[in-house]
């Protein structure tokens, strides 16, 4: 699914944490934010801070979904979709303030 994208940095879960994807992607020349699983013989080390905000994107994205009208699609046209996407993401930014 990686190949031929270009990316600085692919970042995923310790369920990508095999030795032929690390491969892969620094193949590719970009950089596994992929935090090594425990019972790997050799820990690697990946940028904490790259992987954290990882997660937040992830919370943005379950917190769309929470939303009745983004989860099931309602919104037929890709312009209309945008729009309930962005207002929604509005109203979390306003929360956040």
């Amino acid at each position: 699914m990686i190949e031929g994208i270009k990316a600085d940095a692919v970042i995923g879960d310790k369920g990508f944490d095999s030795q032929a994807v690390i491969d892969l992607v620094e193949a590719g020349g970009a950089e596994a934010v992929i935090p090594p699983r425990k019972n790997r013989k050799e820990q690697r080390v990946y940028d904490k801070h790259l992987y954290k905000i990882r997660h937040m994107v992830e919370n943005a994205i379950q917190r769309l979904k929470e939303w009745r009208g983004v989860a099931t699609r309602y919104a037929k046209r890709a312009s209309s979709f945008l729009a309930i996407i962005q207002f929604r993401c509005v109203l979390d930014w306003i929360r956040i303030l």
